[in-house]
């Protein structure tokens, strides 16, 4: 029950975070999106399951908050979980390098089964404009937060470790 409670203080301490604070050092309204990257590292550090559950749970908070259409973050985000929950056995639960390349990886997939989504749902967006000016500012603050994020996810898991 502690491992749970921590979970969900960390979850909703980081989506204050995003929505609260780092809005003011946003670029042109885009700003880190520190739920992609907790969903991300929680699914390299415990494997594609918990990665998925992440995913569903800062998804559907994602989704309810924001008013958009409900669902596309966290399909987007699920499937993001399931490709890097794959490679949790392939590197040290430690190591900071993969997740940092990850980071933007992760950013550009985000971005792009979103606009696949929005196009299926009969939208259409300048896909240059849209990449120069969201997508480009989004990858710089998620390789920036990257770090941070990882070695908290990491200190949650030796924490479960030692008290799960």
């Amino acid at each position: 029950m502690k491992i749970v409670i921590s979970w969900t203080i960390l979850i909703v301490l980081m989506y204050t975070l995003q929505t609260s604070l780092l809005p003011f050092f946003g670029y042109n309204g885009v700003s880190a999106n520190l739920m992609l990257l907790l969903t991300v590292s929680t699914a390299f550090v415990y494997g594609h399951r918990q990665g998925i559950l992440m995913g569903l749970i800062t998804g559907t908070l994602q989704d309810f908050t924001t008013g958009s259409f409900f669902g596309c973050t966290i399909l987007s985000y699920m499937i993001i979980a399931l490709f890097f929950g794959k490679f949790s056995d392939r590197f040290f639960k430690e190591q900071i390098f993969f997740p940092m390349l990850s980071a933007p990886i992760a950013a550009i997939m985000h971005f792009f089964i979103m606009t696949a989504l929005l196009f299926l749902l009969g939208y259409r967006l300048d896909l240059v404009h849209t990449i120069q000016t969201i997508l480009q500012p989004l990858i710089v603050y998620q390789i920036i937060f990257s770090w941070i994020v990882h070695k908290i996810v990491y200190s949650f898991y030796k924490f479960t470790e030692r008290h799960g």
